[in-house]
């Protein structure tokens, strides 16, 4: 799922546990971490709200969050911010995180 300046608050408040990955086409960490986010995506998109957010297309988002390094991963449990993980790492790091929040 694509998640933009214009649709990131409304997915943050959807009641459902959201997980955004930050990131940019010009990023090679990002491009580790966003097939495991694609895979979380497959195994629970019906229990959670995963996607990502292209900081450079989405300036609103990545301001209010204050991203500064990518790719990050923040993890929302009832419309607030509970967990979030800078910088690529393992399927089982993300896999985790997201368990928690379910």
């Amino acid at each position: 799922m694509e998640i933009t300046d214009s649709n990131y608050k409304e997915l943050i408040e959807s009641g459902k546990p959201v997980v955004i990955d930050f990131w940019a086409t010009w990023c090679g960490p990002c491009r580790m971490v966003g097939p495991i986010i694609e895979e979380l995506a497959a195994t629970y998109g019906d229990q959670a709200v995963i996607g990502k957010c292209d900081v450079d297309n989405n300036t609103d988002v990545t301001a209010d969050y204050g991203i500064r390094n990518i790719p990050t991963v923040i993890f929302f449990k009832d419309g607030k911010q509970v967990d979030k993980q800078v910088g690529s790492a393992s399927k089982s790091v993300f896999e985790d995180k997201l368990k928690a929040i379910l």
